[in-house]
């Protein structure tokens, strides 16, 4: 597709009016709605988060994750995938990632690519310390033994959830799933925040957009204000 059939393509898409909400923490909730509205480094004539942006309306679903589940199940993939896991032992809990360091190391030097691209040499620089930050949470998946083998951190910024880091081991068992799955249950029961995102479907590879979409995001234009 061209840039002007890919332009209008994105035009069409439906509009989530997403919230900032400073009193989470100040600093930290302007320093993400800089990084969210600032230009694209693609794409410098539109904002960064602003086009194809991976959101699940969590608020359509009433409170109700079965009305979530049913639809992913369509897909025939997600919902039998994290149900595996689930069956393999694999469970998720909340986690400060202070206390894995070692573990989520590990995980991040696990394999020289993901998606077809190199690993970013950030991840593969061993962290000593996370920051807590109070808008901030992590959620691990834990193996029948014990070990941690995938995690995802996500901010919570007003009326919607976005994920900072994703990542776990290349496995067959369905882990990313179940983490997902989990996670986007938990909220919908909530009723606390009406949208959660996934990063863009603008300039994701193919087999990750393509795990989006069996996970229920959709792309959205974004439009954003601070409160």
């Amino acid at each position: 597709m061209n840039v002007a059939g890919l332009a209008l393509q994105l035009t069409r898409l439906p509009v989530a009016r997403l919230r900032f909400e400073q009193g989470r923490n100040p600093e930290g909730i302007r320093r993400a709605h800089d990084l969210f509205t600032r230009p694209h480094p693609r794409y410098k004539v539109i904002r960064n988060k602003t086009l194809g942006i991976a959101l699940i309306d969590l608020a359509a679903f009433g409170g109700h994750p079965g009305g979530y589940l049913h639809s992913v199940r369509r897909s025939g993939h997600a919902g039998p995938q994290s149900r595996k896991a689930a069956a393999r032992g694999y469970q998720l809990r909340s986690i400060d990632r202070n206390d894995h360091i070692d573990e989520i190391h590990a995980i991040h030097t696990s394999c020289e690519q993901r998606q077809g691209r190199p690993m970013d040499p950030h991840y593969r620089i061993k962290k000593n310390a996370f920051d807590n930050a109070a808008h901030v949470e992590c959620n691990g998946v834990f193996d029948a033994a014990g070990r941690l083998v995938a995690y995802c951190s996500m901010g919570r910024y007003g009326n919607f959830v976005a994920t900072d880091q994703l990542m776990g081991y290349k496995n067959q068992d369905g882990i990313m799933y179940l983490l997902l799955l989990k996670i986007i249950c938990r909220l919908i029961e909530e009723r606390e925040v009406d949208y959660f995102m996934y990063d863009t479907f603008l300039g994701a590879q193919p087999g990750l957009r393509d795990f989006k979409r069996r996970v229920g995001f959709q792309p959205y234009r974004a439009r954003y204000e601070l409160a």
